[in-house]
């Protein structure tokens, strides 16, 4: 390649706004490709590190922010075999760990974090999957095993995890009721879930109606806090299990001993931190990509339009939980 710059938007100081400048093409080492990218994907994590909120995802700043992209291969490390220039992928690869992020016009990534992206998917929707997919399976797949004929409850079913999750076990041949509330029932619905609006129904409540008073077999929260104390209360006996993504506080296990049921803890960013587990990020992508081309996936997408240019906007959107769907920067 000739070029030897790219733009990219620069989280400087903690709360202050991101700053697009010129820097240096990534050189890419053994192991890795050079992706342009096309699309990424915000997060309400990268709102978080760029607040100086986000301290579990050790980004210090000044850093180039973004967690999720969707791009073309330009040039193929050595030791890399799975992917050739010109491929179209997608992944969770950066703005974490000190690891460069997606708001850049290209990045170099490890190989085994990618997937090719989903034949049947925009770029757009392809950046704004590999997060929420992967932390939805990690979840779900890896730690709760669900499977045909379970009952399946997701804590904040509308959420950009939670659309995810009712999806994975519809596939999976689970039967699947999600908690929301206002406009996201609908969206609950719309995935093909049985929608709880949470304000009007209390776990009492819908444990009777949904289980007769058995519990549910997985319970998957997104939500955290009071929401994930409640998670423990409406489980099968023995088998159930919770998986919760934001199990951070501090919470009484009676409910969940006096069941004798399960709870596992969902980290997703481990792999980018520690650079452990990075191969199954990817291997957690290519069932994304065989799901969505069997038609089994879809994402739910704000259909805002944003560039580098104004990327401070998308920032402030999702900062504020203003969002439909998940927003894309377009690179």
């Amino acid at each position: 390649m000739s070029q030897t710059t790219m733009r990219a938007a620069i989280g400087v100081t903690a709360g202050a706004a991101l700053q697009v400048q010129n820097l240096p093409l990534p050189e890419i080492k053994a192991g890795q490709v050079l992706v342009k990218i096309i699309a990424s994907g915000v997060n309400p994590l990268d709102t978080k590190i760029s607040s100086g909120q986000g301290g579990h995802a050790r980004q210090p700043l000044p850093a180039v922010l973004g967690i999720d992209l969707a791009g073309v291969v330009e040039v193929v490390g050595a030791d890399v075999s799975a992917f050739n220039i010109g491929d179209e992928v997608y992944g969770m690869a950066g703005g974490i760990g000190g690891n460069q992020g997606s708001l850049a016009q290209y990045i170099a990534v490890d190989a085994d974090l990618l997937a090719r992206k989903p034949r049947n998917l925009s770029m757009r929707e392809a950046a704004a999957l590999p997060l929420i997919f992967i932390t939805a399976w990690e979840g779900l797949v890896d730690r709760a095993n669900v499977r045909a004929g379970q009952q399946v409850l997701v804590q904040g079913g509308a959420g950009g995890v939670g659309h995810i999750v009712v999806q994975i076990a519809k596939a999976r041949g689970a039967d699947v009721f999600a908690t929301g509330s206002g406009k996201g029932l609908a969206i609950i619905e719309s995935f093909g879930a049985t929608a709880i609006d949470y304000r009007s129904q209390a776990p009492a409540d819908y444990l009777a109606q949904y289980t007769d008073g058995e519990g549910f077999d997985i319970v998957y929260d997104t939500v955290g806090g009071a929401t994930l104390d409640a998670s423990f209360g409406v489980l099968k006996l023995y088998t159930g299990h919770v998986v919760s993504c934001l199990g951070w506080g501090e919470h009484k296990l009676a409910p969940l001993s006096f069941r004798a049921a399960t709870y596992s803890g969902v980290f997703t960013l481990l792999p980018l931190i520690t650079g452990k587990g990075r191969k199954h990020h990817g291997e957690i992508l290519a069932e994304a990509t065989r799901m969505a081309e069997a038609g089994q996936l879809r994402v739910l997408l704000d259909d805002r339009h944003f560039s580098l240019e104004n990327v401070n906007d998308a920032h402030a959107i999702v900062a504020a939980g203003q969002a439909i769907g998940k927003v894309v920067v377009d690179l």
